[in-house]
């Protein structure tokens, strides 16, 4: 957490600005150990992706991205809070009074609590995060709310589950009824409907207000998905545009257990090993994120760069259909060989033929050129 904190507040060339819409992102992987028998808190989990019970820790991690970088904040390698799952008992030999301890009560509580715990502690480091990412694991009312105590906005992914319920216009309905009472847009819209809805009160009998956005699966056009966040004021396509940013958290389990050989280089039994030994793949992961924003950031070569340029950017719709438009001309000159003429009209047929939609955005295109 220290690491990754001064890294992101570094007053000498900080990675963002405070314009720029940070999140955090929390997910669960599997700390996978199928060949262990006698490890230290070791319990069956559910890996999500076999679809089937398999030895090894919950590896609970919460990051940071600003869109182009992921830095790991924290984790914490989750047994079980069921006793009957877990196949290895606690070291009795551990003094109580010691971090390694407390570590290890950790492990055999509740997700939704330690996620929790996380999110203060990166809060206590002062991490700017306008909003807190996370699956449809963890999309429950109850901790949405938690996480709005700590004045911090959601957007996350919701399951469709037939006992979790939501207030709209009186009535208490779940996320399949929700969708079926509101109107929805017609045609192809890749965002079918949003709706704002209850999902109860905080502690200090203040109502929390959600909005939830239905977008079409591009997967099966005739289904649909869900996202929800606690800042009303958002707009739909923001909704989806910030939510995209969550799968770095995927890139980040996938290289650390595919290139730096998470849970695979060390044959350790203790608890501690097994802390030791993913805090330092964390550590590796933070330098080679590190040295990939060198890479591509102009500011990262000297102060000269860090005052004329700005700080990278997500391309917009404009600047796309500009560079393409670019390269079209481009390419019909260097390889065609066509005249500029034929060229300016080949050019004015396909903006002719586009949507309405396209047109405008290609109009601002010349406006700013």
């Amino acid at each position: 957490m220290f690491l990754s904190s001064q890294i992101i507040r570094s007053r000498i060339v900080p990675l963002t600005d405070e314009k720029r819409i940070n999140v955090f992102i929390v997910d669960d992987s599997l700390f996978s150990r199928s060949r262990s028998k006698s490890v230290e808190l070791l319990a069956r989990v559910f890996d999500h992706v076999k679809h089937r019970y398999d030895r090894g820790f919950r590896m609970l991690t919460l990051g940071w991205s600003d869109g182009n970088t992921f830095l790991p904040l924290a984790f914490s390698l989750l047994s079980s809070e069921k006793e009957s799952n877990r196949l290895c008992g606690m070291n009795d030999s551990i003094d109580k009074r010691t971090n390694g301890y407390r570590l290890r009560k950790e492990a055999i509580h509740k997700s939704t609590d330690v996620l929790l715990d996380l999110l203060k502690s990166a809060r206590a480091y002062m991490v700017p995060a306008s909003y807190l990412l996370f699956d449809s694991w963890f999309a429950f009312p109850a901790v949405i709310r938690k996480i709005r105590e700590q004045k911090l906005h959601t957007i996350c992914m919701l399951k469709s589950m037939p006992k979790v319920y939501y207030d709209y216009q009186g009535q208490k309905l779940n996320l399949n009824k929700l969708y079926a009472n509101i109107r929805k847009k017609r045609g192809r819209a890749k965002i079918l409907a949003s709706v704002t809805v209850g999902i109860g009160q905080l502690e200090g009998g203040e109502q929390v207000s959600a909005k939830i956005v239905f977008v079409r699966d591009r997967r099966t056009k005739k289904k649909w998905l869900a996202l929800l966040t606690t800042d009303t004021e958002l707009p739909d396509e923001e909704v989806v545009r910030i939510y995209g940013k969550r799968w770095s958290i995927e890139v980040f389990f996938k290289m650390s257990k595919s290139y730096l050989k998470l849970a695979k280089e060390f044959q350790g039994r203790s608890y501690d090993s097994m802390v030791a030994s993913t805090a330092i793949v964390f550590i590796r992961y933070i330098m080679l994120s590190l040295e990939s924003r060198n890479g591509e950031d102009l500011r990262t070569i000297g102060q000269l760069f860090y005052i004329c340029c700005d700080e990278l950017k997500d391309i917009s719709l404009t600047e796309a259909l500009q560079k393409l438009l670019t390269l079209l001309e481009r390419f019909l000159g260097e390889r065609l060989q066509l005249a500029e003429q034929e060229i300016r009209r080949l050019i004015d047929y396909l903006i002719g033929n586009l949507p309405s939609f396209f047109k405008e955005r290609l109009a601002i295109c010349c406006c700013e050129s």
